[in-house]
């Protein structure tokens, strides 16, 4: 049997892919991240099949779950929060199961950040303003960032910055930013993303970490950073693709290819 890799998205039971839904319902067993998920979108899941909430379990125990199901025939679901390209561990856990000799795939997520600026009702790529998206997270306790990318950096680009698993270290990070993204800078800052506990923080570099502290914020939280994310961007200009004085073709005379 294949283990299923699967974006759970933010967590709203309803932000799931179809194809999702149809491996949760057709699962004998799902390994769940309890912390991050709405138990709502365990309603996916058959009546029959086995949940493991993974919180407590370190990548050992979780690949000795998914290989002894694979050895009895098990259909499995591994679930991750928002989309398994980015901070989801699947290289440690495909390799793992590489090892072993068990066959995997992956299925796409709606990612937090993406669900973050739905919410918000904001492009992170605003024409003339920021036209590139780092993605990006801090070191607390947690595995060393590499020593070419520094936060510093990234900023002095001017893309809109998104901050994962940055939350408890948001002074600090301001503090980093403010001398070369400015105090006046947009930060919008979104916990648990279309989840019932959604709360959205709007503030500036100078004044979102008394946001964030005054709320008691500690985890599932994604902070964006950047121009793009302010309520009218100064600048602000409109794509060529929809520009009118752009030549189009018409579908009519277009010349077809070989």
């Amino acid at each position: 049997m294949t283990i299923h890799f699967v974006g759970a998205g933010p967590g709203a039971a309803d932000l799931l892919t179809v194809r999702a839904t149809r491996l949760l319902a057709a699962a004998d067993l799902v390994l769940y991240p309890g912390t991050y998920l709405d138990p709502e979108v365990l309603a996916h899941v058959g009546p029959d099949a086995e949940l493991v909430d993974t919180q407590h379990l370190d990548l050992d125990a979780i690949t000795d779950h998914l290989v002894r199901a694979h050895a009895a025939g098990r259909d499995v679901v591994r679930l991750a929060s928002g989309d398994l390209s980015v901070y989801s561990a699947l290289s440690e856990q495909t390799r793992r199961l590489d090892a072993a000799g068990v066959p995997w795939d992956v299925v796409p997520g709606v990612p937090a950040y993406a669900a973050a600026a739905a919410r918000i009702g904001r492009e992170l790529t605003v024409p003339l303003v920021a036209q590139s998206v780092v993605l990006t997270r801090t070191r607390a306790r947690s595995t060393a960032m590499p020593q070419t990318e520094e936060l510093e950096a990234f900023a002095r680009t001017g893309a809109t910055l998104v901050l994962h698993l940055a939350i408890t270290r948001t002074r600090a990070l301001m503090e980093r930013l403010a001398p070369i993204s400015g105090p006046d800078c947009p930060v919008v800052v979104v916990h648990r993303a279309s989840q019932p506990e959604e709360l959205v923080l709007r503030g500036t570099v100078a004044d979102i970490a008394d946001a964030v502290e005054a709320a008691g914020l500690r985890q599932a939280a994604v902070i964006l950073v950047g121009r793009a994310v302010g309520e009218d961007p100064h600048g602000a200009g409109e794509s060529h693709l929809y520009c009118a004085e752009r030549e189009r073709v018409s579908p009519a005379s277009a010349t077809p290819t070989a």
